[in-house]
């Protein structure tokens, strides 16, 4: 009697879970036990995918936040800017029939006490009563109208609390600046276009135009920017925008004006943004990349665990396609639990970063982005599938002898042509996916090539110690022996403490190797070479003097000084700045204004490497010397022509000589030098530079109190003070880069977890054998310490030859500094890696050397 069953619908009485395909009912039946021994698979998916989603989401919510509060950033919908020049009545009046406008003018200047000769430097901020066009001016308690009114003929200012807290003062005192004494009145709560403007070296002074009108401060050539900023009546969309600042160019072609919309109100910010964002987005990934150590680890550990199961399926006929359907169903069950819990942290991160950024960034109302967390659980999925296909597809072909006694002879079987191209397909996937998403092509390639290089050098390195482990002469002591024998037994630990530590290890030392190299740059090597202190805004008419102080108050200074304009390249060879294509590394010569200056003589840190200077009495055509390393880059040879506006007067020069300019002699370097006839009748300061051998504390704020006080106009901007402002935002930077790396570090503690307790039942069994033949706790402990020492020893090692020569090559390559090994970072990593190997190795190692012996035995 033969028997027909219909299994295209289930029959009465058969559950949901009986009419499934059988691999999904027999993976979903062994899930029924628990998930014990994929926890740390799961931790490494969910700490990776949380990594990229978090940060993802911070990045999309700041730029969001920058989109959405544009207008006050900027400070209206349009803003035109000029450097020297305030605008003229022909200006001001066409941009009035745009809308509403609102002037002000910015510039920094010493803020003084003169009574306590105390001074600082400040960014000063002078409006008119239309400010702010957007936002709120948030000021404690007081009104941002207080600042046209003049009370006992005294002007009012507000400033923020730092300024105070330098000077010494309260609100209520006052404060000079140039030529006039001014009351502080309010402190700064809030201002709304402050991230708008230009990195500040000083606190906020912010008054009345006609207050800085009588300051004195403005003088023929003061590097000072005057602003415009419109507001319209009506929205009017981003193409809208352009439109107007295409007509309002069509109006003054010759301006030279610099012109933004509230769509780039923070151009540096959001591309600052986007870049530390990739490069933690990237950080996450490699976390993820060192938790696939932790994946493929689990998987092996999983289906040594299962091989009597395997083995039992295929003594009953299961196919070896039946057994790798049935545990990658179960990896992707697991895989989704771990991508679930990665987006649901990831999408809270936000939430906590709102919080920590309010008052620093514009932030919107932080929510859920799908499409960031879609790729965060993209990387997820691909990861795990990259890490578990090799040990299912191996489990393919075992036969079923072969299971039984897979974990103390493994054969050395590789998985079918269909599995090894599956993985190469999912690795590609995986490194295309990365590149592809990424906004800098170029780092996001070095970054993957390097995880890759490292990953199959850590593969090499751990199968190098395997090999000389097994040829080095047998060591007398017992501990000893044990030690380098447990290094390449089969089952050894050493593939996986390597990968494990390895990879987070390695960026760790990278980054903080470049952290190091950045300080020492910003705060020991520059200061030696630089100056000590910048003078801004010296006028003609005061340079003999103030050179006769200087070299009064301090005899053996050197004093440079030279000329010093403002402008924009406006043109190269005939092309128009806007169009000209230049590489990313030297685009930001073609935005903003540049320094620029003229000298009849080569300035002392360039030296010629094409062309001929000009004679000293040199009154023909208008020449340029150019930065020869730039000019190489945007495709400038000699003859060439560039036009640059200066004052609002379009000026054309050809380029008459290529030079090497001392960026790191911080003395007074300009990109551009012109021959001195360029620029005859036009109204300019000077910048000097006052440096002097050994010079202390005491003697540069005595140079600095002479100056401030018999030439109030001129800014003093002392280096150190300066480079402490960098050198604390790349501090601030630091903290977040290493919070970072400390994802990829913890992924590889998680890992190095797993893999020791994926061996816990294999040291066991090891433990109780050895301590049957004689064995004490003590030998074995000191055989375990020693085998952990040494793979901590072997990883600390790779970690710092590896994230030394990535730092190197950021160090010097990229950024062009000198690179400097830093010993302090090569001891702490080399005590973390001990650290962590030694005590997570003994702690499992301890309940191994606690199990009884008799249970053990009798199942061997």
């Amino acid at each position: 009697m033969t028997v027909t069953v219909d299994t295209t619908k289930p029959a009465a009485g058969m559950t949901v879970l009986s009419a499934l395909p059988l691999s999904v009912r027999l993976a979903l039946r062994e899930l029924r036990g628990g998930l014990r021994g994929f926890y740390v698979l799961i931790a490494c998916i969910a700490l990776g995918v949380a990594a990229i989603g978090g940060v993802g989401s911070v990045a999309r919510a700041i730029t969001a936040g920058l989109q959405q509060d544009g207008q006050a950033i900027l400070g209206g919908d349009l803003s035109f800017s000029f450097v020297h020049q305030p605008f003229t009545l022909q200006q001001t009046r066409y941009l009035e029939t745009l809308g509403k406008v609102s002037e002000i003018a910015t510039l920094r200047a010493m803020a003084r006490v003169p009574d306590a000769n105390r001074q600082s430097l400040a960014e000063v901020k002078a409006v008119d009563s239309a400010y702010p066009l957007f936002g709120t001016l948030d000021l404690e308690g007081a009104e941002a109208g207080l600042l046209f009114q003049k009370v006992d003929d005294i002007w009012p200012v507000v400033v923020e609390r730092e300024l105070l807290a330098r000077l010494g003062l309260n609100v209520g005192d006052t404060v000079s600046l140039g030529q006039s004494t001014l009351k502080i009145a309010a402190t700064i709560n809030r201002e709304p276009d402050r991230l708008g403007g230009n990195v500040g070296f000083g606190p906020r002074l912010l008054l009345a135009q006609k207050a800085l009108d009588e300051t004195g401060l403005i003088q023929p050539g003061s590097l000072i920017r005057y602003h415009a900023r419109v507001r319209f009546a009506e929205a009017l969309s981003d193409e809208a925008l352009k439109a107007r600042i295409e007509a309002a160019n069509k109006a003054f072609p010759d301006a030279g004006w610099r012109i933004r919309s509230r769509v780039n109100a923070a151009p540096g910010l959001q591309a600052n943004i986007r870049r530390f964002s990739q490069f933690l987005t990237l950080v996450g990934l490699t976390a993820l990349i060192v938790g696939g150590v932790g994946i493929a680890n689990a998987v092996r550990a999983f289906l040594e665990q299962k091989q009597p199961v395997i083995a039992t399926m295929k003594s009953v006929g299961a196919t070896g396609g039946l057994v790798v359907r049935v545990y990658l169903i179960q990896i992707l069950i697991l895989s989704t639990l771990g991508v679930a819990l990665g987006l649901v942290i990831g999408a809270l991160v936000p939430l906590f970063a709102q919080t920590a950024l309010e008052g620093v960034l514009p932030v919107s109302e932080m929510g859920i982005y799908p499409s960031t967390l879609i790729v965060a659980a993209l990387f997820g999925y691909l990861t795990a599938l990259v890490f578990a296909l090799w040990p299912l597809g191996r489990a393919h072909d075992v036969p079923v002898s072969a299971l039984f006694r897979d974990l103390v002879a493994p054969l050395p079987i590789r998985p079918r042509l269909p599995y090894l191209i599956a993985l190469v397909a999912a690795l590609l996937l995986l490194t295309l996916s990365a590149i592809g998403l990424a906004d800098d092509k170029r780092i996001a390639v070095i970054f993957t090539g390097g995880i890759i290089a490292a990953f199959i050098m850590l593969r090499l390195v751990a199968w190098l110690i395997m090999r000389v482990a097994a040829r080095v002469p047998r060591p007398r002591r017992m501990e000893l022996r044990l030690a380098v024998a447990s290094l390449y037994k089969p089952g050894a630990l050493t593939p996986s403490v390597i990968l494990s530590l390895g990879l987070g290890l390695s960026l760790l030392v990278a980054l903080s190797l470049l952290d190091a190299n950045l300080r020492r740059q910003l705060s020991s090597s520059l200061p030696d070479e630089a100056p000590s202190f910048f003078f801004v805004d010296i006028q003609s008419h005061e340079i003999e003097s103030f050179t006769a102080l200087v070299e009064k108050t301090v005899p053996n200074v050197s004093l440079e000084r030279v000329p010093m304009l403002r402008g924009r390249l406006t043109s190269l060879k005939g092309i128009p700045a806007r169009d000209f294509d230049a590489p990313p590394e030297a685009a930001w010569v073609l935005r903003g204004d540049r320094g620029i200056t003229y000298s009849a003589e080569l300035p002392e840190s360039s030296s010629l490497v094409e062309g001929s200077w000009w004679l000293e009495d040199y009154s023909g055509e208008p020449l340029v010397s150019f930065d020869h390393e730039l000019a190489a880059e945007l495709g400038l040879t000699i003859g060439d022509r560039i036009e640059v506006n200066v004052l609002g007067r379009t000026i054309g020069a050809r380029i008459g000589n290529l030079r090497r300019v001392d960026w790191e002699s911080m003395g007074i370097n300009f990109v551009m030098v012109f021959s001195p006839n360029t620029f005859a009748g036009a109204p300019h300061a000077f910048l000097a530079t006052a440096s002097w051998p050994d010079a202390e504390e005491a003697d540069e704020f005595r140079l600095l109190q002479a100056v401030t006080n018999a030439l109030p106009t001129v800014t003093s901007v002392r280096v150190k003070d300066a480079l402490q402002t960098v050198n604390d935002l790349v501090g601030k930077l630091a903290v977040a880069v290493r919070a970072a790396a400390s994802v990829a570090l913890i992924a590889s503690v998680l890992v190095l977890g797993g893999a020791l307790a994926a061996g816990h039942q294999a040291r066991v069994r090891e433990a109780v054998v050895l301590k049957v033949l004689g064995a004490t706790r003590r030998r074995l402990l000191g055989a375990y310490l020693v085998e952990y020492a040494l793979l901590g020893a072997v990883t600390a090692l790779f970690a710092l030859l590896a994230g030394g020569i990535a730092a190197w090559f950021v160090i010097s390559d990229i950024m062009g500094f000198d690179f400097v090994f830093d010993p302090t970072t090569a001891l702490s990593v080399a005590v973390i890696a001990l650290g962590l190997t030694v005590s997570l190795g003994l702690t499992g190692t301890w309940r191994s050397l606690g199990q009884r012996p008799a249970a053990i035995l009798r199942n061997l």
